[in-house]
């Protein structure tokens, strides 16, 4: 069953390195993930299971030991997933590079870590069914979820302008800060995706993962710099 669940962006810049000059913009953010990290290592969990957004070819299950690179970010920093060096043959998609690269900064030492890849268009119903999954895969399971908000809040951001983006954000928000499976089970999955909200289906495999549990959530980080929505939420 889900123990413990914390909600993270997935931004290469949370990683200093890639951020270079721009580092200090994203501190706060940076401590609330750690700190979100502490919460699942408090739980004891028998397996954490890091879940991304991710592109067809890095979409599905990534073992632990599976390595990542930032390297497409212009830095060459390699990352992996939990302590063990068995390997994969797979490489992580971005959004898990970054969860790597939490753990590794949070000094994980726990649960054996393995990852899932989620495309952005899963439909919410196998999005639930897979987080029921994912719940069952052990006594005591947590989640590390990557995902952003909306990507148009403001003229610059990646989507540009888009009305509706500040709505959907508080929205999200504040389902992830409650803890509310409910509402984001009903999450639309269509405007998710033309507000360019990689989450979305991360969140609702979260939902499915604690469906018919009633558990207590803290939002300790929501803020759009960027133009992007990034929160930091945990569930215990």
């Amino acid at each position: 069953m889900l123990v413990a669940a914390a909600v993270c962006p997935c931004p290469p810049l949370l990683v200093p390195e890639v951020a270079a000059g721009a580092a200090s913009e994203l501190d706060s953010a940076r401590a609330a993930c750690l700190d979100a990290v502490g919460v699942l290592a408090a739980a004891r969990p028998d397996l954490l299971i890091a879940v991304g957004p991710a592109g067809a070819a890095d979409q599905g299950v990534h073992a632990e030991g599976a390595t990542g690179s930032f390297s497409g970010f212009g830095v060459d920093l390699r990352v992996r997933l939990g302590t063990s060096d068995a390997g994969s043959g797979r490489r992580l998609p971005p959004s898990l590079s970054v969860a790597a690269w939490l753990l590794d900064r949070a000094e994980w030492a726990g649960a054996p870590v393995e990852g899932l890849g989620v495309g952005e268009l899963l439909e919410p119903e196998r999005c639930l069914a897979a987080g029921r999954e994912l719940a069952g895969r052990a006594e005591r399971v947590a989640l590390l979820v990557m995902g952003d908000g909306s990507a148009c809040r403001t003229l610059k951001a990646p989507g540009y302008l888009d009305e509706r983006a500040a709505g959907f954000d508080a929205a999200a928000a504040r389902a992830l800060g409650t803890a509310d499976v409910a509402a984001l089970k009903a999450l639309d999955a269509r405007p998710a995706h033309e507000l360019k909200a990689s989450g979305r289906a991360p969140w609702q495999i979260l939902a499915g993962a604690a469906d018919g549990m009633e558990p207590g959530g803290q939002l300790l980080y929501d803020d759009a710099p960027y133009g992007v929505g990034y929160y930091v939420a945990t569930w215990s």
